[in-house]
């Protein structure tokens, strides 16, 4: 136990000089500097204990945060530049450092590290951490995402970001969401892209490259980075200016080559399987505004009307196809729309019996979101609305009792005790079963 409190005692001699600061620049008061004297020593003498645990780094840890916070508050209401020889952020790096090392596989604590680098603008620092993360924790598809989308969103560096994923499929190649995370960050990327070629008039005609060849580790993809775009890609997308930008018009990663490069390895890794592909399918079709967004549903969907084209997944995205950036209030919409559902009737009808069920529950998922569409205040027109309540109605009959679909199960559910269902009434369970999710 003497090692213990000598231990305990040596950390703890590392704050008097900040304390005596405290009281010297009537920072905090005796009582105070007591009572914060007091928690130290509680918390150290517990880390060098036998039995600590993960939680007590953690607690420590916050209780320095909260310190910090309140100092900082306090030399600012007192005009005190600041406490020579203290730093809350050195100090709470140094207790997170201290428990990774000695429960360095306890997640919680990492994470607790991850959050705290960016609240701090320690990039460096957090760079490190990932780094120390992912070393032990490499088959954590999240944490591959996690950091990827920190370096494309925080630090605006998408060559980090891509080879953080491309690591990450080494080790996590069996996971999909990691394959479909990675082609939404893409995607995302050209969004960004598309909405600042907007905004400073760039012209949005592009070319259609070739996608390189894989690996048997990597996915090779087309040369570009954020270096091309920007030198000083660390700035931000705020950094692209428009000559940048009109460069970009050919590049591979504007014209959407990396996704399709993503999708089609994602392909050869699951074997084609065909839910993986429709899941890729309503990725990209969430980006409308994207230019490229139409090419890439269409080699998805030409893949699926190769591999399997009288599959539930095909149709339903051959039907999505004709829906895709046409505006719900618009003229258009309801020749897109029939045409839609006069695929789905006709996929139906050639389908055997527990197919016929699958392909029901994925139109009445492709069909509700359109119920709830406004735009500028107005609201779909009465007769559509009628034709959406009708069809979703028709294939809610059609779906199994145990659909895959929690939103599926539940109208499902409701039209079984009610008969049918309005609009009012699908879009109520739609939003019950969001609210709970």
């Amino acid at each position: 136990m003497s090692a213990a409190s000598d231990k305990a005692r040596f950390y703890l001699e590392r704050h008097a000089p900040a304390l005596n600061a405290y009281a010297r620049q009537k920072i905090f008061s005796p009582e105070e500097i007591h009572s914060i004297t007091a928690k130290r020593s509680h918390f150290e003498h517990i880390l060098a204990a036998r039995g600590s645990k993960p939680s007590d780094y953690a607690r420590y840890a916050e209780y320095e945060i909260n310190l910090s916070t309140l100092l900082k508050k306090r030399c600012q209401r007192l005009g005190v530049k600041g406490v020579k020889g203290y730093s809350g952020q050195r100090t709470v790096f140094f207790i997170l450092e201290r428990g990774t090392k000695k429960f360095a596989g306890d997640v919680g604590l990492w994470m607790q590290y991850v959050r705290f680098c960016p609240s701090e603008h320690a990039s460096k620092k957090l760079a490190v951490v990932f780094t120390g993360l992912l070393r032990l924790r490499p088959r954590e598809w999240g944490l591959w995402v996690l950091a990827a989308k920190w370096y494309a969103e925080e630090q605006g560096d998408m060559r980090t970001a891509r080879g953080y994923l491309q690591r990450g499929l080494r080790y996590c190649k069996d996971e999909s969401k990691l394959w479909l995370e990675y082609a939404k960050l893409e995607m995302v990327y050209l969004a960004k892209l598309a909405a600042r070629r907007k905004i400073l008039g760039v012209g949005e005609e592009a070319k259609v490259e070739s996608v390189g060849e894989e690996d048997e580790n990597l996915i090779t993809l087309p040369t570009i980075t954020a270096a091309d775009i920007e030198p000083e890609a660390g700035k931000g997308m705020e950094g692209v200016d428009a000559a940048a930008l009109q460069r970009l018009a050919d590049a591979p990663a504007f014209t959407g080559a990396i996704p399709v490069a993503i999708f089609d390895a994602a392909m050869k890794q699951f074997g084609n399987n065909v839910e993986v592909a429709e899941d890729f399918f309503a990725l990209a079709a969430e980006f409308d505004s994207v230019p490229s967004a139409t090419k890439i549903l269409r080699h998805i969907l030409t893949h699926l009307q190769t591999l399997s084209p009288d599959s539930p997944e095909a149709i339903v995205c051959g039907a999505r196809m004709l829906l895709f950036a046409v505006d719900v209030l618009s003229a258009e919409f309801p020749a897109a729309l029939g045409a839609a559902l006069s695929k789905i009737k006709t996929g139906i009808a050639a389908l055997p019996e527990k197919q016929k069920a699958v392909l029901a529950e994925k139109s009445v998922l492709m069909l509700v979101p359109y119920l709830s569409a406004k735009s500028d205040g107005a609201e779909i027109d009465e007769d559509v609305q009628t034709v959406l309540v009708v069809s979703t109605n028709r294939y809610l009959r059609k779906v199994s009792t145990t659909p895959k679909s929690r939103v599926s199960k539940a109208l499902v559910e409701e039209s079984k005790g009610k008969g049918r269902l309005s609009a009012e009434q699908i879009l109520e369970v739609v939003r019950s079963v969001k609210g709970q999710g």
